[in-house]
């Protein structure tokens, strides 16, 4: 049987403080959970009843073992979770300020595994049999991972619906002026894009969000999907169809995470075949569930949640 979802790019170890408002050097004690973005969608769509897997790979190492322990316990198939010998599993910390300050210190040198996913491995009829098969902006940072991204979606040749998740990290190129030229290669093979407004200008060169959408479905794609911040979710068709969505009200505890619940949301309304309103009222309660909670792939909404949520107007 195909898989709904096969995501593809970053998987980790989040340690994140279980204090609030406290700087790390002073932060005593940490939760563990499964992280990177790829995979926490992944796991946002399991929890939503799909039946998702993940292409990545970790470290050969005790924190690799946890990671794919996670997984299984999540729902979401780990056979082509692979490891890397003599490079480490990345751990991520964050510093936690609500409602808007959770700066990100990521621990992924000499080089990350999730780099080292080379297009020679990959299983291309699974990925062009899927749903829906899920790439990130990540996974062009470098050698072989670019290769095997921008080979996994010429392959699936826009089979199905295949999402691009701009997802810029400048922190993981060498020279972010070069990221452009390989946003633009994976835009020419994926049916939808999804951004924010610095994601969006990296893709495109234009930060407006109506422009920029236009610029994203001018590059081939069918859907854009820019996220606004406080002015919410616009999304756009190439059938000229549009919905703008502002964010559901939420009391802000830990805003990391949010994208990824709104992705595998937004993945679970397009194979339901929901008009995009509904698809972005769907993402945006998700997104505001996780940011509501302290971890993200362990805080992913069960679909009475997100239903409860929208129902109620806010999340309680």
């Amino acid at each position: 049987m195909a898989y709904d979802l096969i995501t593809m790019g970053r998987i980790g170890v989040d340690l994140y403080p279980l204090q609030t408002g406290v700087p790390l050097p002073q932060v005593t004690s940490f939760g563990k959970f499964l992280g990177g973005s790829a995979t926490n969608v992944a796991v946002a769509a399991s929890r939503l009843g799909r039946r998702t897997a993940v292409i990545t790979r970790t470290g050969d190492d005790p924190f690799g073992t946890y990671l794919h322990e996670a997984l299984q316990g999540f729902g979401v198939d780990d056979r082509w979770v692979t490891p890397v010998p003599g490079l480490p599993t990345p751990v991520t910390f964050c510093e936690i300020f609500p409602p808007d300050d959770f700066p990100l210190y990521f621990y992924r040198q000499p080089k990350a595994p999730d780099l080292e996913i080379d297009a020679h491995e990959l299983d291309l009829d699974a990925i062009r049999q899927a749903s829906i098969f899920w790439v990130t902006g990540t996974g062009l940072s470098e050698e072989p991972s670019r290769t095997a991204t921008l080979a996994a979606l010429a392959h699936r040749a826009k089979a199905g619906t295949t999402v691009f998740d701009l997802d810029w990290r400048p922190m993981f190129w060498k020279d972010p002026a070069e990221a452009r030229p390989f946003y633009e290669e994976a835009l020419r093979h994926t049916t939808v894009a999804v951004g924010n407004l610095d994601e969006v200008e990296v893709a495109t060169g234009v930060r407006e969000p109506h422009a920029a959408a236009r610029a994203l479905l001018d590059a081939g794609v069918e859907l854009a999907v820019v996220k606004q911040g406080p002015k919410g979710v616009l999304a756009v068709n190439s059938r000229g169809e549009s919905a703008e969505v502002p964010p559901l009200p939420v009391n802000v505890l830990n805003g990391l995470g949010a994208g990824d619940a709104f992705g595998g949301s937004l993945c679970h309304g397009l194979l339901n075949g929901w008009d995009l309103e509904k698809i972005m009222r769907h993402a945006n309660a998700a997104g505001a569930i996780v940011a509501s909670r302290l971890e993200c792939s362990s805080a992913m909404p069960t679909p009475d949640e997100i239903d409860s949520a929208i129902a109620a107007g806010a999340v309680k």
